[in-house]
Parts: C-alpha cells; sequence; structure tokens
C-alpha cells in the first residue's frame, strides 16, 4: 500500500469503526430504555407520571403510553407522542411531527436528566428505583444523632419532610450541640446520589456516606469521624 493510500484508508477506517461504537451504543442504550416503566418526575418527585417506552414503530420514532394522570400533572406530557434516540446519549420524549418535547441524557445508570426553559430539570428514572428512592426518603425523616468515633453525642438533629425549596427540606438542631456543628448551623437537607447532604443559609454543605455498618459517615473520611445515627 503506498504512502498516499495508507492515510486515507485509515481515515476510512476509524469512520467505518466510529459507526459500528455508534450503533453498538446506541442499541445498548435502547435495550436499557425498552420493557422498563420509567418515572417522569420533578426533581422532588411532588408531580410525577408513570411512562412506558416501547419497541413498536411510531412516526419519527417508537411507540410511548402515558398513564392516565400525567397530562395533570405535568401539563407537557400531553403532547408527548413518541420517543427516540438522538446521537449516542440522547432519550427524547417528542411530539407528533417528531420536535422535542423534553431531552434527556443519562447522568448516572438508570438517572436521566432534561431541562425544559423557564419550567427546569425534570428526571426520568425506572420506576422500581424511584419508589425505593422515596421509601429510603421517608425513613430518613426523623430525629438523628451526630457522634464522634468514640460514641460521644455532640448534637441532636431532626430532618423533616418540610419543603424548603430547590429540592431541599428543612432541617432543625436541638439545644447544646457541638461549637462546630452550631457554627455550621444546618437549616436545610436532601438526599443525593446516595448521600445526606445538610445545607446552611451560607452556602456550606456537609455530606454524609452510608458505611458498611449503616452509619452514615461525613466524608471525606478523617482519623476522629463525625458519624449521623438515627434515633
Amino acid at each position: 500500500m503506498s504512502c498516499r493510500v495508507a492515510p486515507v484508508f485509515a481515515a476510512w477506517l476509524a469512520l467505518a469503526l466510529g459507526g459500528v461504537v455508534q450503533a453498538q451504543d446506541t442499541t445498548s442504550l435502547k435495550k436499557e430504555m425498552i420493557g422498563h416503566q420509567w418515572e417522569l418526575a420533578t426533581t422532588d418527585r411532588s408531580k410525577t407520571c408513570v411512562v412506558t417506552l416501547k419497541p413498536d414503530a411510531a412516526p419519527g420514532g417508537f411507540k410511548i403510553e402515558l398513564e392516565s394522570g400525567c397530562a395533570a400533572a405535568l401539563p407537557f406530557a400531553k403532547d408527548i407522542a413518541a420517543w427516540s434516540l438522538k446521537g449516542l446519549d440522547i432519550v427524547r420524549l417528542q411530539d407528533a411531527k417528531g420536535e422535542a418535547v423534553i431531552d434527556f441524557t443519562e447522568v448516572e445508570t438508570g438517572i436521566f436528566e432534561g431541562l425544559r426553559t423557564n419550567e427546569g430539570v425534570y428526571i426520568l428514572q425506572d420506576l422500581a428505583a424511584a419508589r425505593s428512592l422515596a421509601k429510603s426518603m421517608d425513613q430518613m425523616i426523623g430525629d438523628w444523632a451526630m457522634v464522634r468515633s468514640n460514641g460521644a453525642t455532640i448534637c441532636g438533629l431532626t430532618l423533616t419532610n418540610n419543603d424548603a425549596g430547590k429540592d431541599n427540606f428543612q432541617v432543625f438542631l436541638k439545644p447544646k450541640c457541638d461549637a462546630a456543628v452550631a457554627a455550621f448551623a444546618p437549616t436545610q437537607w436532601r438526599l443525593e446520589h446516595g448521600q445526606i447532604l445538610l445545607m446552611s443559609d451560607r452556602g456550606e454543605t456537609w455530606r454524609f456516606e452510608a458505611d458498611d455498618n449503616a452509619q452514615w459517615r461525613l466524608v471525606p473520611d478523617s482519623a476522629d469521624p463525625l458519624i449521623m445515627l438515627r434515633q
């Protein structure tokens, strides 16, 4: 093969292989989406809609089924007529003309985020996983203690389901907290990607992760870890 032909062949091969990879990635994503029930919801799950993505062809995409209460919960849902895949990683819910009602991209396995201008972010998530998260949220609500590794309690707090805006909920510290916790003074909390986030009005955030002992430890970890225990 001549030196002039080799670069052309290499470029053609790269394009060909790229097409194969794209087809494989798209096929994988399609396989992930089909046959499951998905929850389309606001980020705080205050408004939800169950959809089923079908493999059957529909104009410009594939068939989609929405539960009867979708349009009442999420008004834009009335425009959704089909679904399709765009590029390597976009799941599109589209209208009868094939125009996007909302585009989703996968932010972690089984969880997709989409933005509607002037409305905000919406989540598309496997229905079983979404309901499991809701159950987890319910289990978080109530009284907690912050303790050190020696078992000494340094603060008590209550996680509530009182709406604090921006998908957060109110948290209240009990009297006689350690000076560091009192200075932090968290007023809001939420669950995010498997972590408990405590947030102050100054924008400071403490993150707690569940360990193997069903305790929640402040991350990053330290020699004298701060632990949250359910009371």
